[in-house]
């Protein structure tokens, strides 16, 4: 990364102050219950392409262990009130019925919120700027509409008195108006209040900043794939997902409440085939099989096809022969009959051949953190994310299992997707943070190669480019009942399940279930959602 990025820039202005009293109110108010989501980037400067590792360091209570909500409403249990994300993309007023962001501010009048809102406009930037009638709870949604060249040039005399969070997406929006002089000039500020071990806003803003940059210079595509980790050894890869893995409960939560779902629906047969589309190391089925051996009657037959990509195979240092033989190790040892399939090939690449189904089998189908990589209709005319649901759907499983992100980065526009992405991303540092110290060298490592990647391909990438395109639960249900499937409700040993592993995490951490999907998430900023379905 080229120049500082250490240390906080601490000049402010007094003109400033005056003229934010009135939003700081507003801010503080909503300050806990935002639903957009953070973005991370990565900084490219012509055919250079730089790591981190070289950059200078510079409303629920909490109790002992995190509780279970009951949830009867709409909302999503950990939806904020004031949702940046949601006012910004029209798109949500089809995919938020089911477990997504609420609109609006409690509390606040919106003609009164308005009418504050452009009174502030008004004082910061003049009375040239437009305004239109949408409700907002941030002046960064101000900032960044279409503006003259005098608007901009208030918001460049204002940058050293805004907060991190404002800096980049004021910047943000200077890109999304293509005003690249106003971006640069904002980028040369961000460059000093950015850290790889800093706080977590900090850190995410080292991120978001190079995935700014990737944008600009049309490199993120590139970066995204050198964020694979080629440079790595295989063996290094691993240890930072195996890093990520401890630290945070993303993947257990991922693992354990798929086997609860599993399990239950296969109690009482003597044959199970398996069939998971991301079956990476293959650890989750290492559990699996250990409480299959202990079935009344005795063990079923268990076969898996596990399909996955080469670049798993990179970070694993060979192909799924090697999961296959790990699991037959631990099949063998706990006396149960065993066979497994890899299926070397991308989710978009499988076909009804590649999965060898066989009758007589009961039929489970996994997905973990898997469908968000494949294409959908606005990508693909062949639209691989309904197809692959609708090839599951035919092959009759008795249970499908699904883990994705809650977040809405698919279809949303760059200015509404940075934002959302932003505030994602800002929970999951923030949970990172509370687990490993801020110097931490392991950390910093598995930040960058296992979640900043992400990052950068959401900011930086368009089109069949950019291949993380998370929905929102409410969206992906709507997806699977088109192709047929009906929800199944969750047992309470799932949530039960959920609620024990957590009390080895940070209390913020927690659990809901609506809407038939269990919630993870950390403090009022839902992540992740479980779900079943036949």
């Amino acid at each position: 990364m080229s120049g500082s990025v250490h240390g906080l820039y601490n000049q402010q202005m007094q003109q400033v102050e005056q003229y934010y009293a009135p939003y700081n109110v507003l801010k503080n108010s909503c300050k806990d219950s935002r639903s957009s989501g953070l973005q991370y980037s990565f900084q490219a400067q012509d055919e250079q392409f730089f790591t981190l590792d070289s950059s200078p360091a510079t409303d629920y209570v909490v109790n002992d262990s995190p509780p279970a909500l009951s949830v009867s409403s709409n909302r999503s249990p950990f939806s904020p009130q004031c949702s940046q994300s949601y006012m910004s993309d029209l798109h949500h007023s089809s995919d938020n019925t089911c477990g997504s962001p609420l609109s609006g501010c409690s509390g606040i009048d919106d003609c009164d919120l308005r009418h504050v809102l452009r009174e502030l406009e008004n004082k910061l930037l003049g009375p040239e700027s437009d305004t239109d009638d949408s409700c907002s709870c941030s002046l960064n949604d101000m900032v960044s509409k279409p503006a003259s060249v005098t608007r901009w040039n208030r918001v460049l005399d204002m940058a050293p008195g805004l907060n991190l969070k404002e800096l980049l997406d004021a910047c943000a929006g200077a890109v999304s108006d293509a005003d690249f002089s106003t971006a640069e000039a904002l980028m040369r500020a961000l460059e000093q209040r950015v850290s790889v071990s800093g706080e977590p806003m900090e850190r995410l803003g080292a991120y978001v900043l190079e995935g700014i940059r990737a944008r600009l210079l049309s490199s993120g595509s590139i970066i995204y794939k050198k964020l694979k980790c080629k440079e790595l050894t295989g063996s290094e890869l691993l240890s930072y997902m195996q890093v990520i893995f401890n630290m945070c409960p993303y993947y257990k939560f991922a693992y354990m409440s798929a086997n609860v779902v599993i399990r239950e629906a296969m109690m009482n047969e003597n044959r199970i085939h398996i069939i998971d589309f991301q079956i990476a190391q293959g650890s989750q089925w290492m559990f699996l099989l250990h409480d299959l051996a202990r079935s009344p009657g005795g063990p079923p037959f268990v076969r898996i096809t596990g399909v996955d990509d080469d670049e798993s195979a990179y970070a694993r240092g060979g192909g799924l022969q090697l999961v296959g033989e790990r699991l037959a190790e631990v099949a063998k040892s706990c006396g149960v009959p065993f066979e497994f399939h890899g299926a070397e090939l991308s989710g978009c690449e499988v076909q009804l051949e590649n999965l060898r189904v066989k009758h007589g089998e009961a039929l489970a189908v996994n997905f973990p953190y898997m469908l968000h990589h494949m294409p959908d209709e606005s990508v693909s005319t062949i639209n691989h994310r309904d197809r692959l649901l609708r090839l599951v759907k035919s092959l009759s499983p008795k249970i499908v299992t699904l883990v994705e992100q809650e977040s809405n980065t698919n279809t949303a526009p760059f200015l509404p997707r940075f934002r959302e992405t932003l505030d994602y991303y800002t929970a999951m540092f923030e949970s990172i943070d509370a687990a490993r110290p801020r110097d931490d060298k392991e950390r910093i490592s598995a930040e960058e190669h296992c979640v900043a990647r992400d990052v950068v391909n959401i900011i930086a990438c368009e089109g069949a480019d950019r291949v993380e395109r998370h929905e929102l639960f409410g969206k992906w249900r709507l997806r699977l009942m088109m192709a047929g499937f009906t929800p199944c409700q969750l047992s309470p040993s799932v949530g039960e399940t959920i609620k024990d592993m957590l009390k080895e995490y940070n209390p913020n951490y927690r659990y809901a279930e609506s809407e038939g999907a269990l919630y993870l998430g950390w403090k009022n900023r839902a992540l992740a959602t479980s779900s079943a379905w036949r």
